[in-house]
Formats: C-alpha cells, structure tokens, sequence
C-alpha cells in the first residue's frame, strides 16, 4: 500500500510521538496502593492506554480492558490519579527514536503540522513542551478541545479546517485502532507506526495505508510521492 503526497500531517502523541507509559504506570500503580490494592505494573499499563486517563483508570480498577469498575471505586480513585498524574506527566516519558528527525524533516520541508491526542489538555501541552516538541505543530487539538476525540472525525476535521486543506490532501499517523478509524472517518490517509499502544494488537491488522518503522522513515514514503 501507499500514500498520496499529502499537504497536512496531523500527528498522535501517546504511542506514537512518546512514549508516555512509564509515567502512567507510575500513576497507576501509586493510586492502586493509596487504595489499598496491588499495583498493576508497567506491562499492564501498556495494553490499556491509549482511550484517555479516565478509560485507563477504569481499565486499573477492573484489570480488563473492557467493562467498568464499581462508580464510588472510580470516584474515588480518580481524583487519586489525576494528582498524581499531574506531577508526573513527563518525568519519565520519552521521544520514540526517530521523532525529533522526523519532525525535523516535516518542518523543512513545509508541511503543516498538527497534533491530535485523546489526552486531555491539562497533561498534553506541558508534555509536548517538557520534551521540547511543542512549538513543532501549528495547532493540538486534545482530547477535551472539542464535544468528540478519537475515533470520532471531529478532532482531525477540525485540524483540517484550521489549515484550510481537504481531507483527501491529509494525512493522519498514528498507532492505534483508533487512529485508523478516525482517519477513515475523516476521508483522511493513515500511517502508523508498530511499536505504540494499540492493546497487544498488530496495528497491520487495522490495515492502514502504510507502517512505517519510525517517524523519521516517513521520510521515505513522502519521498516516493513528492
């Protein structure tokens, strides 16, 4: 499969631009002793990120990916993580090889950049500005930016919007189910890459336009195009 030579890249930030697990792990595991319960521990944590704090938190309380906890367990529970995840948003976070190259190529080479998270606001932008990313994207739109986030279109429309481009001239990447399906649902082209938070699932079953290895190696496929 292949892509069109697009003329806005909107980018995912958890699992796809950082890698954000250690700290929501962190997170997780804290509250759940605050709680009086075992931790869940990082491998856990990783199969169930990637639909926003509130659905992983869920997601902790029950130890499934589906179904949800008893409502004065969550009420109580996530207060908890929210304050604690708000200390820890980025201490041991990371940029997955291959991003600063990536975006730095993206920029020179003039596409409009945007970012697209389900993460809410309050814990996205000191993220992106932590690891020095911010500033790289004309426009992040997160999860509780508008009345929808991901796998709803609404996110990726309304970058699209903001940058006066059609859906067929833009490009969504990502890791996740998610993405696909908001990309899809926007009319917008998808790539992924293998390596985020798609809950123990090989992204290629999703059947995304293109995988690339890393973000840099995007490179190679606009290449191909341009």
């Amino acid at each position: 499969m292949a892509i069109n030579k697009p003329e806005m890249v909107l980018i995912d930030v958890d699992g796809t631009l950082v890698d954000s697990v250690p700290d929501l792990a962190f997170c997780i595991d804290e509250m759940m002793k605050q709680l009086d319960r075992d931790p869940r521990g990082e491998a856990s944590v990783r199969d169930w990120v990637g639909n926003g704090v509130e659905r992983l938190v869920r997601r902790a309380l029950t130890g499934q990916l589906d179904g949800d906890p008893d409502e004065v367990d969550f009420s109580r529970a996530y207060p908890i993580f929210l304050d604690l995840y708000a200390d820890n948003t980025s201490k041991r976070s990371m940029l997955y090889p291959g991003v600063r190259e990536g975006l730095d190529y993206l920029k020179a080479t003039g596409y409009a950049l945007g970012c697209v998270t389900n993460k809410a606001e309050q814990f996205t932008l000191p993220l992106l500005k932590d690891l020095g990313i911010y500033d790289d994207f004309s426009i992040v739109v997160s999860g509780d930016t508008l009345a929808h986030k991901k796998p709803h279109p609404e996110p990726l429309l309304h970058a699209a919007e903001f940058f006066k481009v059609g859906p067929a001239r833009a490009l969504m990447v990502g890791d996740s189910i998610s993405d696909v399906k908001a990309a899809r649902a926007a009319g917008f082209q998808i790539a992924c890459v293998p390596y985020g938070y798609n809950h123990g699932e090989d992204i290629r079953t999703a059947e995304p336009d293109v995988v690339i290895a890393t973000l840099a190696d995007l490179r190679t496929e606009l290449e191909k195009v341009a």
